[in-house]
């Protein structure tokens, strides 16, 4: 079965979303992607900052109820606030068009259920980088730093899953040209015939190991 979902995750500090954005300005304006909008339990923002993730944002009593109607195609919790994907948001799927989620780490396992055919991409970075990232940005003591990065070291895909692992530990542009090289191996993908593939970035056939899957 041919995987038309791209579902992305990474740990905080792997620069998923600034890497979800290089993707977005890198492709043509008229690709043949559709970016699955996802619904977060969470006040509007006064402004929005260039590159800042368009979403539907809802206030928690809400989230819960479109939870609770079946309104969501995927739904998660992570860090304090609820995630959504409605199933307008999938539809794409039924017409053969690829849809890019922004995932979560802890909710694979049951969007495989619901969608055995996905592709996940994980974006990581050394522990080290994450680290220092995730200090720089000021949210959380040392101890919860570490703690997060301890996770992040802790994850792995479940053995045997096709997947895309990128490493964002350097240039994003890097990382970035990694992701769209090992996309464009994926059976499918539109556009352009593959590059060469650089040992990083390419579609994996297999993960080492098996372990808990964090947020």
């Amino acid at each position: 079965m041919t995987a038309r979902l791209v579902y992305v995750m990474g740990p905080s500090g792997a620069g998923k979303d600034s890497l979800l954005g290089w993707l977005r300005a890198h492709l043509p304006q008229d690709f043949p992607l559709h970016w699955a909008q996802r619904t977060v339990s969470r006040r509007p923002a006064a402004s929005t900052a260039p590159g800042t993730e368009v979403h539907e944002s809802v206030s928690p009593a809400s989230f819960a109820a479109l939870r609770e109607s079946g309104a969501f195609a995927l739904h998660w919790h992570a860090n304090g606030l609820g995630y959504g994907i409605r199933h307008a948001q999938l539809a794409p799927l039924a017409t053969g068009q690829w849809v890019l989620v922004n995932g979560s780490r802890a909710h694979l396992p049951q969007a495989l259920v619901a969608f055995p055919a996905l592709l996940p991409v994980h974006i990581t970075a050394s522990a080290a980088v994450l680290q220092q990232r995730l200090l720089a940005r000021g949210r959380e003591t040392p101890d919860e730093v570490q703690a997060r990065v301890q996770r992040a070291l802790a994850f792995a895909l479940p053995p045997g899953l096709p997947r895309i692992d990128i490493c964002n530990d350097h240039r994003l542009h890097d990382a970035g040209q990694q992701l769209l090289a090992a996309l464009r191996q994926a059976p499918g993908w539109p556009g352009m015939p593959s590059p060469a593939i650089a040992a990083a970035g390419t579609l994996s056939p297999q993960a080492p190991r098996s372990s808990a899957l964090p947020a």
